[in-house]
């Protein structure tokens, strides 16, 4: 595998929207760690998956409501761990979840997690990963069979367990999630979560009391139905990853297929939605 990285830094107005979008169409290309800067992001690609049309149906680039410019260049053997000591700022939920990297020093709070933060989804930074957490902290998990899917980094996983619900399948379709959430979950001691890379195909048969989704608007529609055929009777559907303006299309698939709506948090225009069937 290439040492060498092509490095993007981008400008992007505005910010938070832009960045996200901006991240989520990267992350469908080659590219493969991201970091958040006060004026935008940073990604990276390694040299020998890059060329210079990398970027040609970037579709957020030739959109009017946002403006975005960049450089690039070649960069020999990152250091990820650097580049995050300098960029990563540990999280705090509530007073009652701490999201830090292995640098970070221990708090107090009731849950630490300690992930390490390769990419920009998945750390807590992000308001959907954030809300998830929030609905999660105020849920009874004790040994409830439970999903993350689109699992990113585990995070969501890995509170689950540590609230006492089990087991865990946590699934994500890209390999460096796959493989990071393996980490993860062993880093934080976790013995009751298995990881599967895939899609929605992988839950044909399955049963969950608990079905975290933090994903996006066009795969959450796209799966809703296999969700909720998952779904034991009483069973809890929680679904992040999109729009406040996102909600009604989302409510209608949900109610349509026998889940009741029960409450939602909003932060900077996401929104994360809670169901029960």
């Amino acid at each position: 595998m290439s040492n060498i990285y092509i490095g993007y830094h981008f400008t992007v107005h505005p910010l938070e929207i832009g960045s996200e979008i901006l991240i989520a169409e990267l992350g469908e290309k080659a590219f493969e760690s991201f970091i958040e800067t006060e004026t935008g992001i940073s990604a990276f690609v390694q040299k020998d998956l890059w060329d210079e049309t990398i970027l040609d149906d970037i579709q957020i680039l030739s959109n009017p409501e946002f403006k975005i410019e960049y450089t690039f260049e070649e960069i020999e053997q990152v250091n990820w761990n650097e580049e995050w000591e300098k960029n990563f700022e540990p999280i705090d939920v509530d007073g009652k979840c701490h999201v830090r990297a292995p640098f970070h020093e221990k708090t107090n709070a009731e849950y630490d997690i300690v992930i390490e933060p390769k990419m920009s989804f998945g750390t807590g930074h992000h308001e959907t990963t954030h809300m998830m957490i929030q609905h999660l902290l105020e849920t009874d998990l004790v040994g409830k069979k439970t999903l993350d899917m689109g699992c990113g980094t585990a995070i969501l996983a890995i509170l689950a367990e540590m609230k006492g619900a089990q087991p865990i399948d946590a699934i994500d379709i890209d390999n460096w999630c796959y493989l990071n959430s393996i980490e993860n979950a062993e880093r934080n001691n976790c013995k009751h979560i298995s990881v599967y890379e895939g899609d929605a195909s992988l839950l044909i048969g399955k049963k969950y009391d608990v079905i975290i989704a933090n994903i996006n608007r066009n795969i959450l529609l796209n799966d809703m139905q296999q969700y909720v055929a998952c779904l034991n009777e009483n069973g809890i559907l929680f679904l992040s990853g999109f729009y406040t303006e996102d909600i009604p299309v989302i409510s209608e698939s949900c109610t349509s297929k026998g889940l009741t709506y029960v409450k939602q948090f909003e932060r900077n225009n996401w929104v994360a939605l809670k169901f029960i069937k």
